[in-house]
């Protein structure tokens, strides 16, 4: 019989070996518990909504993905009116308009979910098909007080301080105040899509390039190096907002952003945010359009190159598809997968605090089975994550699968060890091992494996962090 060949199917190829599962997975322990330190509650959506409910805010039907059945099942309903959510905001949406009269506003939520996109697959780019997203909002009813957006960068300061992955700066700019500069420089409606995106370009492309692109949208070569050259000019967060009040004095949204950003600065130290983690940044231009307020990407200072690595910002109206309540917020997202798979690419990946290979317990006489056992429920009733070698081999093989699997410490027995009461304890990374009587094991297994975590933290811990 022939075989079917096992292959992953593009942009679907993101799984992990076990070590990387535990490290992805300390990843997202650490945002969940950012994010409840906050106040943020969790919920979960369905992975399939109504492609109505999907496509309601203007979702690219070529990104959705349509379920549907290898044997056709017309009265199946999920097969021909449902759809994979591509992001976790649309469900969210359709959630507060049907849940509103039983949620408590200022209603705060984290998820954390997969989603699915048909974009096209870029590995080297952390583009994929079906990726993790780590999601959360604030939302009220009616009015969203600016220090909502002002506590957002809080949040994003304590998940990526967390998470050990070097120095990341957190840029903000005001959807007003992008507006107002290109009515401010004449940009037409038709032509204002092609400047932003120009200008998105600025950290990412030659000055050549967004220079042509500007005039490409319309803008003279004069007109395009001026943008460019304010734009691009970078300047503490205090000389930004200075500069602003110059260029954009007597442009009405202009000097609205411009306020609104003095505020929310302002707010934001008062939540304790170091001025070296914030920059106004101008190039910093969200694609979607329900964007209103402020907006935040944020980069890695050594590593530019794999662009912002948590994004969001403030819009007017979450819901107005769903219901004619006003639900305004603010929120971000973290795209985990991708973030992920470039810190494993450029070696930033942090070890698991704590993973299932903690004790191994090789049986060296399987005749003392039951003794071996018992070590072994004494450990995990201590909370000692413990696996025993219930296989016959030698001890050499044994201890050799313990080292491939990443255990930290075997336990090691023979006839003369239980015949005297007592269990060798190796440290596998240091090769050391020590004598201990059976009533003295657990302490002595616990305190090994602080030791051993001590001593891999400091070995993992990045500089700049």
């Amino acid at each position: 019989m022939s075989k079917v060949q096992p292959k992953l199917l593009k942009g679907f190829d993101q799984e992990y070996l076990p070590h990387e599962q535990l490290q992805f997975n300390r990843m997202i322990e650490i945002i969940r518990k950012t994010f409840e330190l906050f106040g943020f509650v969790p919920i979960e959506t369905p992975a399939a909504e109504r492609k109505e409910i999907l496509t309601s805010k203007g979702g690219v039907e070529k990104e959705i993905y349509a379920l549907t059945r290898l044997a056709a099942a017309p009265d199946d309903e999920a097969s021909t009116k449902g759809a994979l959510h591509f992001d976790l905001t649309v469900p969210l949406a359709r959630y507060v308009a049907m849940r509103e009269r039983e949620l408590a506003f200022p209603f705060r939520r984290y998820q954390i979910q997969k989603v699915w996109r048909g974009e096209t697959p870029q590995a080297r780019k952390g583009r994929f098909r079906e990726f993790y997203q780590c999601d959360i909002d604030i939302i009220n009813r009616d009015k969203l007080s600016y220090l909502a957006e002002a506590e957002i960068p809080s949040v994003i300061y304590s998940v990526f301080k967390k998470l050990r992955i070097g120095e990341f700066r957190i840029r903000i700019n005001n959807r007003k105040i992008l507006k107002g500069l290109l009515q401010k420089f004449s940009v037409s409606q038709e032509n204002s899509a092609g400047v932003l995106r120009a200008l998105d370009k600025i950290e990412k492309e030659a000055r050549s390039v967004v220079l042509e692109d500007l005039s490409r949208a319309g803008m003279s070569h004069v007109q395009a190096v001026e943008l460019f050259s304010f734009v691009s000019t970078r300047r503490d967060t205090d000389e930004t907002l200075h500069a602003l009040s110059e260029l954009t004095s007597q442009n009405e949204m202009c000097e609205k952003g411009t306020a609104e950003l003095k505020e929310l600065v302002a707010a934001i130290r008062k939540f304790g945010l170091p001025d070296s983690a914030l920059r106004i940044d101008l190039g910093v231009v969200r694609g979607l359009d329900y964007y209103t307020g402020t907006i935040y990407e944020t980069t890695l200072e050594s590593y530019p190159e794999l662009g912002s690595i948590c994004s969001g910002g403030r819009y007017d109206d979450l819901a107005s598809y769903f219901t004619d309540t006003k639900l305004p917020g603010v929120g971000i997202s973290i795209g985990l997968t991708r973030l992920f798979s470039k810190l494993k690419e450029v070696g930033l990946l942090q070890p698991a605090e704590r993973r299932p290979t903690e004790a191994f317990i090789a049986i060296m006489d399987h005749q003392y089975l039951d003794w071996y056992l018992n070590i072994a429920r004494l450990l995990r009733e201590a909370g000692v994550n413990t696996e025993v070698y219930l296989e016959k081999a030698k001890l050499r093989n044994q201890l050799v699968h313990a080292d491939k699997k990443g255990f930290r410490l075997a336990l090691i027995a023979g006839q003369s060890e239980v015949e005297r009461g007592v269990v060798q304890i190796k440290d596998l990374s240091t090769q050391t091992a020590s004598e201990f009587p059976l009533a003295e094991v657990v302490a002595a297994v616990k305190n090994a494996l602080e030791e051993s975590v001590k001593r891999e933290q400091f070995a993992q811990v990045p500089r700049g962090s």
